[in-house]
């Protein structure tokens, strides 16, 4: 495991223990609708029942265990075992079967090829140098057809200072930067302790096409609120939208990297 992916481990599983935000797993009223929860835009077709999924990077016990009741068979990946433990503990109780596997997102060998019809993975890039590095995993381990959709941290809004100043959210990181970000406290942008890196817009999107992918939708969720107090995460998502969700399909068989001797089948 690379330093980076290291430092990343330990801090979410530091991030566990301090119960952070995004470490709270399903609540009891979102396995109402489970589907529903996870897929608002109807991306997935409205039933997922009896299809492979893999959780990437989704460790937490929120996505597994939604797309679990949906009827799918799961698989989640985690870099942090704390993340994991509380996947299996929400599988545990509410009496889900899911397979959980501790690598990095941007190295899935330890996966089958074309092992999966649905790759779901919500905002975890930006903690890897590489984003296409991702993008080649997922599209060796994902089938011809199958629906990756992901989510991302807006260059601009990793650009731009966490708190306002008189003239609003200024740009204070470079576009063109090399390495990660300078870390940053008391923001609900950032996670405090982990190491992140920007990633421009031709590698979030043209990355994806240069890995076999076609994109089929992109959206900003809307997390602004224009009576929000200063300086908040909702005022500033007002003016630096923080997320890009995109839904893409692997269609073909260019570039593919050539299949490898699973370590592990789901």
């Amino acid at each position: 495991m690379n330093p980076h992916a290291q430092h990343n481990a330990h801090a979410w599983d530091r991030l566990v223990d301090r119960q952070q935000a995004f470490t709270r797993p399903a609540r009891d009223e979102q396995f109402q609708d489970p589907l529903g929860e996870l897929d608002r835009r109807g991306w997935l077709g409205g039933d997922v029942r009896g299809q492979r999924v893999l959780c990437l990077a989704s460790g937490g016990g929120r996505q597994s265990a939604l797309f679990a009741a949906a009827g799918a068979r799961v698989t989640v990946v985690d870099i942090s075992p704390a993340m994991l433990a509380l996947d299996r503990q929400v599988a545990e109780q509410r009496g889900y079967s899911i397979a959980t596997v501790e690598t990095s997102m941007d190295d899935l060998r330890v996966l089958p090829s074309a092992a999966f019809e649905i790759v779901y993975q919500p905002v975890s890039t930006c903690y890897v140098p590489n984003v296409r590095a991702v993008y080649r995993a997922v599209s060796r381990v994902i089938v011809e057809g199958g629906v990756y959709i992901s989510q991302h941290k807006q260059p601009a809004s990793l650009q731009a200072a966490a708190g306002a100043s008189q003239r609003g959210y200024e740009i204070v990181e470079p576009y063109y930067r090399r390495g990660p970000l300078p870390r940053v406290e008391g923001t609900l942008h950032r996670e405090p302790g982990t190491r992140e890196f920007l990633h421009r817009l031709e590698d979030l999107l043209g990355g994806l096409c240069a890995s076999g992918f076609v994109i089929e939708d992109v959206v900003e969720p809307l997390h602004g609120d224009a009576g929000a107090k200063r300086g908040s995460f909702k005022h500033r998502s007002l003016y630096v939208a923080p997320y890009l969700r995109i839904k893409a399909r692997r269609i073909t068989t260019r570039n593919r990297p050539s299949p490898e001797r699973p370590l592990w089948t789901p």
